[in-house]
């Protein structure tokens, strides 16, 4: 299905949760002297103006990203608020970041940059928000690209796995794919963003994901409260194989500023 738009939900809690975990995760990484691929399979449009119609719709950005800016969330050296004002400088004040240029802006010259996506329309908006980057960009379902470049040159990276799940099927096939991954891959870190809804069709999925004993499983998850009344997600969490040292600490950081809501 092509349907998903993320402009509507673009820097709400669940991307805060995503986004300071992938820039925190890509940081420790970088500060080896080692070059690394980051992939992405369902990278979206790159970049969001969070002053269009359909973003203000919904104002799940002032729920979240605008939120936690006000609230101190993030000091001005965090890796998430480099990578956003980063984006603003370059495309204006009121743009949030897709992960593909959160990554983009944390890798160094020596790393690669591998990002699917399907839709037609964020695929444009994708190669055109990522033109300054040198980003190897393809249209292509995004599972099948990651297989297909498994393993990556250079081998050490990090894969973003961040589907919309209107396929209901995505639930029960990511489990498979990440095992086929891992073992064409064992040393990469694989993240699976998911969503938690009211109904949790998730938990299948996770329980799934724990009976591989893929190592270094880092799972967090964060509750906050639906974005309008009737909206079915509570929450949202990360999964990650081989999670880098030190994620733990931010995670639990996380974990205690939604506690909070």
């Amino acid at each position: 299905m092509l349907s998903y738009q993320h402009i509507y939900h673009a820097g709400n809690l669940a991307d805060v949760q995503k986004h300071a975990l992938l820039a925190r995760a890509i940081q420790y990484m970088t500060a080896k002297d080692k070059p690394l691929t980051y992939i992405e399979t369902h990278a979206g449009r790159g970049v969001y103006d969070l002053s269009s119609d359909p973003a203000l719709k919904t104002g799940e950005a002032q729920a979240g990203i605008a939120m936690a800016e006000a609230a101190g969330w993030f000091a001005a050296d965090h890796p998430y608020i480099q990578a956003l004002a980063a984006t603003r400088a370059t495309y204006g004040t009121d743009a949030y970041p897709g992960s593909p240029l959160v990554a983009a802006q944390l890798l160094r010259p020596t790393d690669q940059l591998i990002l699917a996506e399907l839709h037609p329309q964020e695929h444009s908006a994708l190669e055109y928000a990522m033109a300054p980057y040198p980003a190897r960009i393809v249209r292509q379902n995004g599972f099948e690209m990651a297989q297909s470049q498994c393993p990556p040159t250079p081998r050490r990276g990090l894969m973003l796995i961040d589907p919309s799940y209107e396929v209901k099927a995505d639930y029960s096939a990511i489990p498979d794919q990440i095992a086929k991954l891992h073992r064409k891959w064992n040393v990469g870190v694989i993240a699976l963003w998911y969503p938690i809804l009211a109904d949790a069709p998730h938990r299948p999925m996770l329980a799934a994901l724990k009976r591989l004993n893929l190592p270094d499983l880092m799972i967090h998850e964060v509750s906050f409260p639906p974005a309008r009344e009737g909206h079915r997600m509570v929450g949202s969490g990360m999964a990650m194989v081989n999670a880098p040292w030190g994620l733990a600490e931010e995670a639990a950081r996380l974990t205690a500023l939604f506690k909070r809501l």
